[in-house]
């Protein structure tokens, strides 16, 4: 009898340690997978003469990832302090890399390269120069553009608006903001019409709602003699902030002009996104949560979790018995953003001193 009970225990220890090795391993894997920023579809050309040489290809691919990546992640400020990383110091921080679509076309070599850079090493490197990523989120958005003539006291309607019609070609692959704009309908035509001088403080809201978006911007470009007034309402993530600039010198009748200022204008927009999302990975906060080791779908949508947030930093599995699984957690900001983001998966944690415990 006594034999049976040791063998069931030796059993259920085993069974338990395979399961949680099984966990361990696959947290491990999947967070190496997760743990790379893949630049992919790198266009290169290349002459293809007697002083072609593959080598500088590459080199010409991973100079153009890395701006790439910097370009995603990094607001337009710091990008200046890191735009000339030597090519050493790129190669260094890239995992893998791939080659596809190679081909030879009129003396000329063409490829498409995929470049992962690996995260740890990309966020140390980032903070040895005082510079704090953002996390790179997708958002789409609603973008009303208005032009107002202020010497002919008139708005400039959609289709003669070149912000409005132009705006979508000067999108980049770095670009983290998708627009989305207003269709040109007659009832609001007739409202601004209207309401000229009341734009600057109406609340847009009916507008944005007929397309299911939460989050905004409205432009608004007074047209003076020798300058323009831009006033920039932006909505993002709950977030709302107002900027006034002044410009000098820009026609809004020529093309080359109006393409300038939207892409002043997205790299502002881009830039107050990535503030947002900003990662402070000097902040390495150390976390022990702790859940039922018999829940196996509980623990695959925790792991799943914490794999899917950006600023989790790693995980390991602490502790194992046939009861409870325990990981230790670092994470790159606030104990209340982490518990947060655990509920928003639909966990349910409950705070104890130094362990929390999913329910």
């Amino acid at each position: 009898m006594i034999f049976k009970y040791i063998s069931k225990t030796i059993f259920i220890f085993f069974v338990s340690l395979i399961i949680t090795f099984i966990f361990l391993n696959t947290s491990l894997i999947s967070k190496s997978n997760a743990s790379s920023f893949k630049i992919n579809e790198i266009e290169i050309s290349e002459d293809f003469n007697l002083d072609f040489n593959k080598k500088k290809v590459f080199d010409k691919a991973f100079e153009a990832a890395f701006l790439q990546l910097i370009s995603t992640i990094i607001v337009s400020k710091d990008k200046k302090k890191i735009r000339k990383t030597n090519l050493s110091t790129i190669k260094s921080l890239i995992d893998s890399f791939n080659v596809s679509d190679e081909k030879f076309l009129e003396s000329k070599y063409y490829a498409k390269f995929n470049v992962n850079f690996n995260k740890k090493n990309t966020y140390k490197y980032f903070e040895s120069k005082n510079i704090f990523p953002s996390i790179p989120k997708k958002i789409d958005l609603m973008l009303l553009p208005i032009i107002i003539d202020n010497r002919k006291n008139e708005i400039v309607y959609f289709e003669k608006n070149l912000v409005y019609s132009n705006w979508k070609k000067n999108t980049k692959n770095y670009h983290l903001l998708n627009y989305v704009l207003p269709s040109n309908e007659i009832e609001d035509l007739q409202f601004f019409e209207k309401n000229i001088e009341l734009l600057e403080d109406y609340d847009f809201e009916k507008i944005v709602k007929k397309y299911d978006l939460e989050n905004y911007i409205i432009l608004i470009i007074y047209k003076n003699k020798d300058n323009i007034n831009i006033l920039s309402k932006l909505y993002l993530n709950q977030n709302y902030k107002i900027f006034n600039i002044n410009k000098k010198k820009i026609d809004l009748n020529n093309l080359n002009s109006v393409d300038e200022l939207i892409f002043s204008l997205k790299n502002l927009y881009e830039d107050e996104w990535k503030k947002i999302n900003l990662i402070n990975t000097s902040i390495q906060l150390p976390l022990t949560v702790s859940l039922s080791s018999k829940n196996y779908n509980q623990v695959k949508i925790f792991e799943n979790t914490l794999r899917s947030l950006d600023l989790v930093s790693n995980f390991i599995v602490l502790s194992f018995n046939n009861k409870n699984i325990s990981y230790k957690i670092i994470y790159n900001g606030s104990p209340d953003k982490f518990f947060n983001d655990v509920k928003s998966k639909g966990l349910n944690i409950e705070r104890d001193n130094q362990i929390w415990t999913i329910k």
